[in-house]
């Protein structure tokens, strides 16, 4: 598919914008006083293939986090500030990468020049980074009630304050838990600017329902080239935001790093116990960074014909399977190596 050209973004060791990679996001829950903590969950979600990595800085003592932090990882850290502009300038004097801050929240001019003439100086980009519950009072008057055009001109307005003081190094990103509503915003901000955009569902919810949520808007807006740097968000553990947002790429070609999964429903041809095969496959492969297509297959019917394309796949026969690589059987082995036999395939490869 044919990327959105964008304005490109330097930030830390990676690149934002239409000739990189999407990138993936998560934001650290742990609370910001406990250091050791956020230094432990920055490792993992690294680990996890986290490309950047936000974390919140409610004041001053929070600022300690990210030296602490960059010690340990080597991702790309991100400042989320509110209000306060003195967080922002001693976030960047810190060694932060990015600022998300929204200039028309800081106070007059002044700020939001400090802010803009520091990011500057050190090569720091921002993240203008709106909603559709904290929409300006002048655009809900001019619209009546939040809109996708609304949320957009918030953006639009927030990147103005620091275009005024000469600064262009932006990212936007217009979320909503309304998923229709997300989508439109995002697309009309992808006809009137060239910045990157973040994409993203707000409190999208538990698991479930924030992974459907959020492949749906997301997923939507990338098919149509449509966004730089996505990030998943949960109400559960960060690194399944990882996880989440990966698969998203993986199962639009996005994304070649790490496995990329084909497995049937089954049915009451399934003799060997494929579901549990299945789980265990991808808990045991979901780390392993190799670009392959690997099938779990329940039955010959849609095994080897089926899934001839994958790499590397299993199909199920009685108390036993096949092990086949791009549709050509290699051997039968008993149900219980299946997956010891699969993962030993997977490993030479």
């Amino acid at each position: 598919m044919e990327r959105r050209k964008t304005k490109q973004i330097n930030l830390g060791k990676i690149q934002l914008g239409s000739d990189y990679n999407i990138s993936v996001q998560s934001m650290l829950n742990v609370p910001s006083t406990d250091i050791e903590g956020s230094v432990r969950q920055a490792v993992e979600l690294e680990k996890a293939g986290c490309d950047i990595i936000r974390l919140a800085i409610p004041d001053m003592e929070a600022v300690k986090l990210i030296p602490a932090i960059k010690k340990e990882v080597n991702a790309p850290l991100v400042a989320d500030i509110h209000f306060d502009y003195r967080l922002a300038l001693e976030s960047a004097a810190a060694g932060i990468d990015k600022i998300r801050i929204n200039p028309g929240n800081i106070g007059d001019d002044d700020r939001v020049k400090q802010v803009a003439d520091e990011c500057r100086r050190r090569g720091i980009p921002i993240r203008v980074g709106v909603n559709s519950g904290s929409l300006e009072k002048h655009i809900l008057e001019k619209y009546g009630r939040p809109t996708p055009q609304a949320l957009c001109d918030s953006a639009l307005y927030h990147a103005s304050l620091l275009e005024k003081f000469d600064f262009d190094d932006i990212v936007l990103s217009m979320k909503s838990s309304n998923v229709e509503f997300m989508t439109q915003a995002y697309e009309l901000a992808a006809q009137q600017c060239d910045y990157p955009l973040h994409l993203g569902v707000t409190e999208a919810g538990t698991y479930q329902a924030g992974i459907i949520k959020s492949a749906i808007g997301i997923g939507s807006l990338l098919l149509k080239g449509i966004g730089d740097t996505i990030r998943v968000s949960l109400t559960d553990e960060p690194v399944k935001e990882v996880y989440a947002a990966r698969d998203i790429l993986k199962s639009l070609g996005l994304s070649n790093k790490g496995i990329r999964f084909i497995s049937c429903p089954t049915c009451g041809r399934t003799r060997i116990d494929l579901i549990k095969i299945a789980h265990q496959a991808e808990e045991m492969l979901k780390d392993c960074p190799k670009n392959l297509t690997v099938a779990i297959m329940g039955c010959v019917v849609n095994g080897p014909g089926e899934a001839r394309e994958a790499d590397i796949g299993i199909a199920g026969g009685v108390n036993n399977g096949l092990i086949f690589k791009k549709g050509e059987i290699i051997r039968k082995v008993p149900e219980d190596q299946l997956l010891s036999e699969l993962i030993k395939e997977i490993e030479k490869m």
